[in-house]
């Protein structure tokens, strides 16, 4: 499945996983998040795993901030619902974010969004999940996006 804006492929270096990466690396989720690669798990549900955590994206207390993982959850949610949805949900924007922070993440190990889909409608889509690290639960999270508009 693919888009213009994306570039979703197996990703070679991980085995069972896929890209997600924009075409135009000067976007935020390149430029402020980095290498992230996605993968199915069961009908509905997918999970989105960001490779690198370096010092950029720590807080003053060294863990990851908060701001890094809300943003995570945010592109993990579009990214379920592309995976699970198909192409034609490419435009979508997020409605609202609800998100519960559990425990704090760390730096130099990936952060797993595992993301699913709760119900579709016509023009909604409603999902939640939770972000880990490991053994880690960082934090947990309900979320509406909104389908583009047919034209």
């Amino acid at each position: 499945m693919s888009s213009a804006a994306f570039i979703h492929e197996p990703a070679p270096e991980h085995p069972g996983w896929f890209t997600w990466t924009l075409n135009d690396d000067s976007r935020f989720n390149a430029v402020a998040l980095g290498p992230m690669v996605i993968r199915r798990e069961g009908e509905r549900a997918a999970r989105v795993r960001l490779l690198e955590l370096e010092r950029r994206h720590s807080n003053m207390h060294g863990n990851v901030h908060g701001g890094v993982t809300l943003a995570l959850v945010d592109v993990a949610m579009f990214a379920t619902m592309f995976s699970v949805l198909g192409a034609e949900v490419a435009g979508s924007v997020t409605l609202d974010l609800n998100n519960q922070f559990i425990g704090a993440g760390r730096i130099g190990e990936p952060l797993d969004v595992s993301c699913e889909i709760m119900r579709e409608t016509r023009r909604l889509v409603f999902l939640r999940g939770t972000v880990e690290q490991g053994e880690t639960l960082v934090s947990s999270f309900l979320g509406t996006l909104r389908k583009p508009s047919v034209r």
